[in-house]
């Protein structure tokens, strides 16, 4: 089943999406959802309002860029990627994230690789509004730091100690 990946104004419904993902489907054993929602506060300071822009086409390209290279490094029986732009109030969402697979392991890395990616490296910019005006939100290097992992090659497995 080929990925699905929208960029859109519009809200979206995170359980009607799992559902057409796996609907049908029983060789699926893990789905994992992620739902990005705006907040109405960033360290401690109130947020009236996010607005998102980014590149059309572009971001589509890298979007898909990275879903494929999810694919190549895990088992997945489906991925949907939903990211917003535009303007949205907190408790609106902003990103949909689904990943599935026919176990749990593979669905959720594939899912935290997936917004690691797009919180760092997808080509998004985030504006958001405050009581004392509206400012660029900068990169998070605790948001840096957990994408890197991914780019670091895997370590050894330790082998398990037998039961005494």
């Amino acid at each position: 089943m080929p990925a699905t990946i929208r960029l859109q104004g519009e809200d979206f419904d995170a359980a009607a999406e799992a559902a057409l993902l796996t609907r049908g489907r029983t060789d699926i054993g893990a789905v994992v959802t992620f739902t990005g929602i705006c907040r109405g506060s960033e360290a401690g300071a109130p947020v009236a309002a996010m607005t998102l822009e980014h590149y059309p086409g572009m971001a589509d390209a890298e979007i898909a860029r990275h879903v494929a290279e999810a694919e190549a490094r895990w088992p997945l029986l489906g991925v949907t990627v939903i990211h917003r732009y535009g303007r949205m109030v907190p408790g609106e969402n902003i990103v949909l994230v689904v990943t599935a697979a026919s176990h749990r392991g593979d669905a959720f890395a594939a899912a935290e690789f997936l917004m690691d990616y797009l919180k760092t490296r997808a080509p998004f910019w985030k504006q958001e509004e405050r009581p004392d005006g509206t400012s660029w939100v900068d990169a998070k290097a605790t948001d840096d730091t957990a994408a890197d992992r991914w780019t670091k090659p895997p370590q050894a497995a330790k082998p398990r100690q037998a039961a005494e």
